[in-house]
Order: structure tokens, then C-alpha cells, then sequence
């Protein structure tokens, strides 16, 4: 049993799957999203007990663990990363990890949301929107990168929140606007992305650290 949790953005969300790929559609067995947004610490592990509990399993019998690593936020990325990487250690079960813009890209070709190439953009904050580029078959071209809207602006499809956030740079959007555990279960049964390592896609240093730029030692 796969379990998959996505925590790079604002709602936790959590999903087991069978790890059979079926058809492009094959549902998780149990999926679950978070009621309150930017609570990732608190909210991600009664999310994985709920859902281990709705499919009436334990830990145990998960056979591996699957986690999307971004680009999103530094605090809710670290939260399910860390999450990950003590489940598989604990478990002595494999930890994959996958770039949650091509788990959007994956979604929005396997409902037919696209049929030529277009791009996934998400929600950076300041004003800005990580942005990767994709075929018609939500194979990645290029990216994933972060900037203004106004400099990655394309009239052709857009997929995710970035698209909802500047309708005047990405004025064609299309299909979901968020991640969803569900997905990247299904992306990761059906190798249908890049199965990377359990780090951290940021693309630019934390919020945290870029606030309180270091002061000159006198």
C-alpha cells in the first residue's frame, strides 16, 4: 500500500493507494484534504491516522511512501519531507519523491483538461508563481523556475493556481489548481513523472531567512 501526502501548499493533503497503475483514472483507496489552510504540522499527522484508520490498516502494511517536494512554502515542504524520510527510515520502505507541478500536469492530461503543450503555474507569494513548461502529453520541457507573472506571461494553456492569482499574464487557464495527494499517488503508481529523492524543491531561499537579511558583524 502507497501512502502519499502533498504539503506544498496551503491544504494538507493525504491519499493511500494500492500501488496497482490500472487505468489513468484508478482511484486511492482513501483520500482525505485538510479543513484549515497553513497548519501543516498539525494537521499532517492525524491525516495520515485518519487515513491509515478509514482503510482499516497499520503501518505496517504500507509498502512505500510518496511525497511531493515542491516548489512551495519552506515550512509546509520541511513538514512533509521530514515526514517522509522517518516513515520510510522507520519502515525500512522506499521514500519517492515528485515535483508537485508535474503532478499537476499529470492530472490535467489523464482528464483531458489539455490536448497541446501548456503550463503549470502555482501560487509563489510575493507576488510571483513557480512555473514549469510541458507537452502535450505532460512530459516537463523545461523549468520548474519562479518569477513575476508578468515575465513568464504565455496566452497559451496554464494549469494551477498561478493561472486563477494573474488571469492578465495567463489568461487561457485550465484544469486543477492544487495538487492533490490522490494525484500523486496515481502519478507515482503509473510512473508517469520523475521519481526523485525526499529533498526540497525551494528555487529561492526561505521566507523566513530572506526577511531578517544578516547584519554586519562590527
Amino acid at each position: 500500500m502507497l501512502l502519499a501526502f502533498d504539503t506544498a501548499t496551503p491544504l494538507v493533503s493525504v491519499a493511500l493507494h494500492d500501488g496497482e497503475s490500472g487505468d489513468a483514472l484508478h482511484r486511492p483507496v482513501v483520500e482525505l484534504v485538510a479543513d484549515r489552510p497553513m497548519k501543516h504540522a498539525e494537521q499532517l499527522a492525524p491525516l495520515i491516522d485518519r487515513a491509515m484508520s478509514d482503510a482499516g490498516l497499520v503501518r505496517q502494511d504500507l509498502t512505500a511512501v510518496g511525497v511531493g517536494v515542491g516548489p512551495g512554502p519552506f515550512t509546509g515542504l520541511r513538514v512533509g519531507l521530514v515526514t517522509a524520510r522517518t516513515l520510510g527510515h522507520v519502515l525500512d520502505i522506499p521514500v519517492y519523491g515528485v515535483c508537485s507541478l508535474d503532478v499537476l500536469a499529470v492530472q490535467a492530461v489523464d482528464t483531458g483538461e489539455v490536448a497541446e503543450p501548456f503550463a503549470v503555474a502555482t501560487d509563489a507569494r510575493r507576488k510571483e508563481v513557480y512555473l514549469a513548461r510541458y507537452d502535450a502529453d505532460g512530459v516537463r520541457l523545461d523549468g520548474p523556475v519562479v518569477g513575476k507573472p508578468a515575465a513568464l506571461a504565455t496566452h497559451g494553456p496554464v494549469v494551477g493556481q498561478g493561472a486563477l492569482l494573474y488571469p492578465e499574464a495567463f489568461p487561457l487557464r485550465v484544469g486543477p489548481e492544487a495538487p492533490s495527494a490522490g494525484w500523486l499517488a496515481r502519478t507515482i503508481a503509473g510512473e508517469r513523472a520523475e521519481l526523485l529523492d525526499p529533498e526540497p524543491l525551494y528555487l529561492r531561499r526561505p521566507d523566513a531567512d530572506s526577511a531578517h537579511p544578516p547584519q554586519p558583524v562590527s
